[in-house]
């Protein structure tokens, strides 16, 4: 409890909210902008390109909101690190987490950049999905846990 209350994060009212709206919108364009890309691979709109072209125009924002959110979630963590460690919600996010981010940039990837069978494809885009809708809910029921 003491490292909590020492930290600065903790001596003004308005960081951690603050912290926590960048922390937000990191991940809110991480996770649009791979959704793009995965309602791309699933058939569903922006026909116009295909999902190579997204995905290597949608990569530097993916990657710009990926930065963000590695860069707020440690500082919002280090406010009370035995309150989320403890925390079962926080647990299961930071294990998808890992989970969707090494997907994302092995296999998910790979599939929309080079192609592959539409089956595939569709199969790859709602395990993408899966994933990154089981850290938004991890991340949710932090609060409730």
């Amino acid at each position: 409890m003491f490292l909590a209350e020492a930290n600065p994060l903790n001596a003004s009212e308005l960081i951690f909210p603050t912290l926590e709206c960048i922390h937000i919108a990191g991940f809110a364009i991480l996770v649009g902008t791979i959704a793009i890309v995965d309602f791309r691979l699933l058939g569903v709109g922006m026909r116009q390109q295909t999902s190579a072209e997204l995905a290597r125009d949608l990569g530097p924002w993916t990657l710009f909101g990926l930065v963000l959110m590695l860069f707020s979630g440690p500082l919002m963590f280090s406010s009370d690190p035995d309150m989320y460690y403890l925390n079962r919600s926080f647990q299961i996010k930071m294990a998808l987490l890992l989970v969707a981010i090494i997907f994302n940039y092995t296999i998910h990837r790979r599939v929309a950049l080079k192609g592959a069978s539409p089956p595939k494809s569709k199969l790859v885009a709602c395990v993408s999905m899966l994933l990154w809708v089981g850290v938004i809910f991890g991340g949710i029921f932090i609060a409730f846990i």
